[in-house]
């Protein structure tokens, strides 16, 4: 073996064998009676399932080479012959494999895997602006349709020509964080608004966050850091939202940190899903004082999703999208309104990649 597939295997060999170890540990008592640690343990034997089947395969490959290498040595002709062609399929099929270990083992960020919570609120640009916010909750929905993900709303505030001013929503299912994260950042739009008399083209904004969805088990909060009020709910949701005090606001002491809720129907319900955002909001704070490293990497090229970038622009009389942080320009604004998003999230997460294995090299 060469060093690059020497270091390759190495890798892999102690990811499968950290799987192996992983799915042993599982099924001990003391593991199984421990909820915390069980639970802990699950999720990484669920992270590694996939990249550990890889290893798998990538091992039987290069034992089958090292057999076949043998075969090749022989003193009988006809086997040698059969064997070096057979070498020389197997060694391009290693060299596939190579390329494709290079991109699986960069360094993971563990929060890829989580739900998300996806916050959009009106920018400049007034009543546009809201319009605008709406048409991206409404995007990111059909996203997530799209991809068999599950979406809840949290808080929808609309206006009234039927924008939002702030509108949050959760969205659930697998690796929902890693495919939207680059979501964050400043969104603008340019077109003729229909509130426009006279034809004019206006440019407006609406910012989207993008957070992972905290556990229960990461965020620890004091109740007696909280203010809690209730209030009655205002906008659509049926008529109990004008009977019962059922929306919940929540502020957070020591952050200053306000988060509401009005679209459940139940003031309990309001008051959980406020909880999960503002542990989620807490948990983004965390983790940037925590990783000085991860709050220089917001000058890269594809960016953190940091609420001042200007990310994306949506140019309706021209037809195009346009991502400025990758200069990737798209003329088909109508299907990427309609949630059509793969192609762009696509060629960030290339992006994202290309800067990992820059940062190793």
């Amino acid at each position: 073996m060469n060093t690059d597939t020497t270091r390759i295997f190495t890798q892999l060999q102690a990811i499968a064998g950290k799987f192996e170890e992983l799915s042993i540990r599982i099924t001990l008592p003391e593991v199984i009676n421990d909820s915390e640690l069980f639970r802990r343990l699950m999720q990484e034997h669920s992270d590694l399932s996939e990249l550990a089947g890889f290893a798998k395969q990538y091992i039987q490959l290069v034992d089958e080479i090292e057999d076949v290498k043998e075969m090749a040595a022989s003193d009988e002709q006809d086997i040698a012959l059969m064997a070096k062609d057979e070498l020389e399929e197997l060694n391009r099929r290693l060299e596939e494999m190579n390329e494709e270990a290079v991109i699986r083992l960069l360094p993971k960020d563990p929060d890829d895997r989580r739900n998300a919570i996806i916050e959009i609120r009106a920018g400049a640009g007034g009543d546009e602006a809201g319009l605008f916010a709406a048409e991206l909750l409404r995007m990111y929905a059909h996203y997530a349709a799209s991809k068999g993900w599950k979406t809840e709303m949290i808080q929808g505030g609309d206006t009234e020509l039927g924008g939002v001013k702030e509108a949050i929503m959760l969205i659930q299912g697998k690796n929902v964080f890693e495919r939207l994260r680059f979501e964050s950042g400043v969104h603008r739009v340019q077109r003729v608004p229909v509130t426009e008399s006279n034809g004019k083209l206006q440019t407006s904004t609406a910012t989207v966050a993008v957070l992972p969805e905290a556990e229960d088990v990461e965020i620890k909060i004091d109740p007696n850091d909280l203010k809690i009020d209730t209030y009655r709910a205002s906008g659509a949701g049926g008529q109990h939202v004008n009977r019962t005090d059922s929306a919940v606001r929540i502020t957070h002491l020591p952050t200053g940190l306000v988060v509401t809720s009005q679209d459940q129907r139940s003031q309990i319900q309001n008051r959980e899903r406020a909880m999960q955002v503002l542990k989620s909001r807490l948990y983004e704070l965390e983790k940037e004082k925590a990783d000085s490293e991860y709050s220089s990497q917001r000058k890269s090229q594809v960016g953190s999703g940091d609420r001042s970038e200007r990310i994306r622009t949506y140019n309706f009389p021209q037809g195009r999208v346009t991502d400025h942080r990758i200069g990737l320009t798209l003329y088909k604004i109508n299907d990427v309104m309609n949630g059509d998003l793969d192609e762009i999230i696509d060629k960030l997460l290339l992006a994202r990649q290309a800067e990992l294995m820059e940062a190793q090299n």
